[in-house]
């Protein structure tokens, strides 16, 4: 297990800096001191009782057949709110203390390499999200064919109340209490102002275990943190108030985040929100990478909290994406990283047959370029080498619209096949329905034959421009070489789909 003085090295970005005693004949040069952190408390680690099955809607797969496997453990302890000790601005460098205490036990669940010969040595520890009323995982939705194929863990936790007790707005009844009651009646919540100490605990529990190992014949050598939207936020306010109070994490993915972020602390405690606008902090010590499409930008109000790439901070912006997806929320459930099929651009307006919006949802580019962004964090926090820097997306003078292109496509952010030899306009907006999460799920519409023929003559120069785009993608750093091979098998389905 790493040792933690070992990572207390790494933190250079939170390194207090000593002067050291003057000799008589020269000044002596700044000695650097080992940051120090605080502990943070180890929760009890314990089986869940064998009453039906571990409840997450997640992939559809057996997990074998891609050699891995699933466990479940219970974690309970005392779980403390955070107070602020200053205002807290939207730079993000925020002074936090640990205030009231309270009884918490929840829920991990994890999938991890049935051969420990196959481990990365990583673990990606996802905030599973409660926007639906019960846990989704969309962070390892979209990736979870790079965290398998990579051979990395990935670790869920229930973070927050609602994943345990459920909501009155819930679209359906499947928080754990009403998933499986018998396997979950004694897990218990105390709110979620002491969610991000949950949190923590969690990354104790795998960092450092005690008297039952979560990942037995594992050794972790990278804890990264994951986040899809409500989580991003709540993640935007760990890096901020929790990371410099602990170093729990080696890594941050802050996926698909708005705006603002989460509040410090909520109802029943005294509250204590967080601006809008509010950044990533520059002085933080682990790599950062902030994952966004177009939906984010404009529709979440993200362009508020744009900022500018560091040593320690990634922003790429991704054309022809949307905060949710056909892939991440339907096909991609089924796969397992090999059939060209799940790349193909499709029209797709249900989800399920229980969200239904008006028009077909975006089935473009966010997964494939979400591989990248997983592989390239990994990298950073593995050995240094910083991932690309991305171009943003274009808006207009007073940042309240995207430029487009002639076809319709948005101009300007990380490029793929998508955009660049465009099947279909592939939107994060223009999106409708009677449902509340429609607005999320950005829109597709499809080229007719007459216009792909326009634009590429036949299915040879398709698939030419595809293949081109693609390797221009790969060389960039923001499409995986195995990735871009599938979407270039794609384009013989995508153009035979049209019936030419």
């Amino acid at each position: 297990m790493k040792d933690n003085k070992i990572r207390l090295t790494l933190a250079l970005g939170l390194t207090a800096v000593l002067l050291a005693a003057c000799s008589d004949s020269n000044d002596s040069p700044a000695t650097p001191v080992e940051p120090t952190f605080l502990a943070i408390a180890q929760p009890l680690v314990e089986d869940p009782p064998e009453v039906g099955q571990p409840s997450l809607l997640a992939t559809t797969f057996d997990l074998a057949d891609v050699g891995y496997e699933q466990r479940e453990f219970f974690l309970s302890g005392d779980a403390s709110a955070f107070t602020n000790l200053s205002e807290l601005g939207v730079d993000g460098a925020w002074e936090v203390e640990a205030g009231e205490t309270a009884p918490y036990r929840t829920r991990v669940i994890i999938y991890r390499p049935i051969d420990p010969a196959d481990f990365s040595g990583t673990v990606m520890m996802e905030w599973l999200n409660v926007t639906a009323g019960f846990e989704t995982p969309p962070s390892y939705g979209s990736g979870h064919v790079e965290i398998l194929r990579s051979g990395h863990v990935w670790v869920g936790v229930s973070a927050q109340l609602i994943g345990i007790e459920g909501s009155d707005r819930g679209l359906l009844p499947l928080h754990l209490k009403a998933a499986n009651p018998e396997r979950y009646e004694s897990l218990a919540h105390p709110g979620d102002s002491f969610s991000y100490d949950i949190f923590s605990q969690a990354a104790q529990a795998l960092r450092e275990p005690e008297t039952t190992d979560l990942l037995p014949g594992l050794a972790v050598e990278r804890l990264i943190a994951l986040g899809e939207s409500q989580s991003a936020g709540r993640l935007v306010s760990y890096i901020n108030a929790i990371q410099p109070l602990y170093n729990p994490f080696d890594g941050y993915m802050v996926h698909s985040r708005g705006g603002s972020s989460s509040a410090l602390a909520q109802e029943p405690l005294t509250a204590i929100p967080t601006p809008d606008g509010v950044r990533i902090r520059t002085d933080i010590n682990v790599p950062v990478l902030n994952f966004q499409t177009e939906t984010d930008l404009l529709v979440l109000g993200s362009v508020s909290s744009r900022q500018d790439d560091n040593d320690r901070f990634r922003l790429w912006e991704t054309t022809g994406s949307a905060h949710g997806d056909y892939y991440s929320f339907v096909s991609g459930r089924a796969d397992t990283g090999e059939d060209p099929q799940f790349a193909v651009v499709v029209e797709v307006d249900s989800i399920f047959g229980f969200i239904n919006c008006d028009q077909p949802m975006n089935a473009g580019s966010m997964p494939w370029i979400f591989n990248a962004a997983l592989r390239s964090l990994d990298t950073w926090v593995r050995d240094g080498t910083a991932p690309p820097e991305a171009p943003r997306l274009d808006l207009n003078d007073s940042m309240t619209a995207f430029i487009k292109d002639e076809l319709g496509n948005v101009t300007g952010g990380i490029r793929t096949p998508y955009v660049d030899s465009a099947a279909a306009i592939l939107s994060g907006e223009n999106q409708s329905g009677r449902e509340s999460f429609c607005f999320l799920f950005g829109s597709t519409a499809l080229f007719d034959a007459t216009q792909m023929a326009q634009l590429y003559v036949d299915q040879a120069g398709y698939e030419a421009a595809v293949s081109e785009a693609a390797d221009d993608a790969v060389a960039k750093g923001f499409l995986l070489a195995e990735d871009a091979e599938r979407i270039k098998a794609a384009a013989t389905l995508q153009w035979q789909a049209l019936g030419t």
